[in-house]
């Protein structure tokens, strides 16, 4: 039975080093020994540049507006090249009041709002432009931000280019801004590894673009709209490369309930995602793809966080069982209780203000992955409206 139980433990232990250490180390071991083999190109210069479209879905965003257009007016990009179009669909505040002040910007707005992805869907009927680049209301995009994007839409292979989401975060940093910004850094580091190796696995909303050709309409009812456009042209063969260079700017989530509102949809999104791109699993078809996917994607969502929280109640059950060598158990539920301790601390800390970020961590951490459940138990309730509440953001 202890041997079993120990089996069990182990391999726990296992899937959660895997999934959030060791398949970074694996990927970074990968990648150097690729690239000592065939050095990466660089991108190349373009001498003319193709028409791009920049596209962004919006609720009730009037508040944002201004600045949005600012950051849009300023990016480096010839001006009849660069074709701006709002979608704000549903919106009832003075979303389209203010947009009107700005007459070289196209606005779709039909009364009914029926979610992002169908926003997406009828906005990309009127787009004409080879490129289309995504972006939300809310995040400000570097100035080189769309050269960045077309320059590696110059590798035939590429189908998706998506840019870097980076955290704003303060001197002193509340759990959400800490957190979410430690794990924005983390995500990054893996995302470019994953493009050198073979390509990134999925795209965030915040900045990615796309071949408009290679856009297909998506059930209304996609909660993570992004990653399944992303994820379908790398299914089709495509890769999606990873550009650094490309960064969208986004404050913070408001508070830990409204990351939480946040993750849980994700999550929900994600365990979406998995079962709607079932043929990504087959590594035999997908080769590098599939593995990525899998170690990257598909055991965040499934079931390393059940791993996660059966180390405990199996650590005590080996302990009570005085299994051998028993040193080794008594060391890692100790190791546990220490990490659950500072995960405490940091929840304790969640609505303060301090200099010390490594404290949000842990915290940051189990608050992912309780999500996971909490997004489990939002799918099976999902009654098919795409439309949802927006966490409140750090301004």
């Amino acid at each position: 039975m202890s041997a079993a139980i120990s089996f069990l433990f182990f391999f726990c232990l296992f899937l959660v080093f895997y999934t959030y250490i060791g398949y970074g180390i694996i990927l970074w071991i990968a990648v150097k020994v690729k690239e000592r083999f065939m050095p990466p190109k660089k991108p190349e210069l373009l001498e003319i540049l193709p028409e791009v479209t920049l596209f962004i879905s919006a609720y009730n965003e009037a508040k944002v507006i201004d600045a949005k257009m600012e950051n849009c007016l300023l990016i480096d990009y010839p001006e009849d090249k660069l074709k701006i179009y709002w979608v704000t669909d549903g919106s009832s505040d003075k979303t389209n009041e203010v947009l009107a002040g700005y007459p070289d910007v196209t606005v779709l707005f039909q009364p009914e709002r029926r979610g992002k992805t169908a926003a997406i869907n009828r906005g990309m009927k009127s787009v004409t432009t080879p490129v289309v680049v995504f972006t939300d209301a809310n995040t400000m995009i570097n100035k080189g931000a769309v050269k960045e994007i077309v320059r590696a839409f110059t590798d035939p292979r590429t189908g998706c280019v998506a840019g870097e989401k980076r955290i704003a975060v303060k001197e002193k940093d509340t759990a959400s801004s800490g957190g979410e910004g430690a794990y924005w850094r983390y995500e990054s580091a893996l995302k470019e590894l994953d493009s050198r190796l073979y390509s990134a696995v999925g795209a965030a909303g915040e900045l990615f673009a796309i071949r408009t050709a290679l856009f297909e309409e998506m059930p209304e009812d996609t909660l993570l709209d992004d990653f399944i456009l992303s994820l379908r042209i790398a299914k089709k063969g495509y890769r999606i490369a990873y550009c650094k260079n490309a960064y969208a700017m986004e404050s913070a989530s408001l508070n830990m309930k409204e990351e939480e509102k946040r993750k849980v949809r994700i999550v929900a999104g994600g365990i979406q995602a998995v079962r709607r791109l079932l043929p990504l699993l087959n590594i035999f078809r997908y080769g590098w793809l599939s593995f990525q996917y899998i170690s990257h994607r598909v055991l965040r969502w499934t079931i390393t966080p059940v791993a996660l929280f059966l180390l405990i109640p199996l650590n005590i059950a080996l302990l009570l069982m005085c299994a051998t060598p028993i040193w080794l158990y008594q060391l890692f539920v100790a190791g546990q209780i220490v990490f659950y301790l500072l995960a405490l601390l940091g929840w304790y800390l969640a609505h303060r203000s301090i200099q010390s970020k490594l404290l949000f961590i842990p915290y940051y951490f189990l608050f992912m992955n309780l999500n996971v459940f909490k997004g489990m138990v939002y799918l099976k309730n999902f009654k098919g409206n795409a439309a949802w509440e927006k966490a409140e953001r750090q301004y």
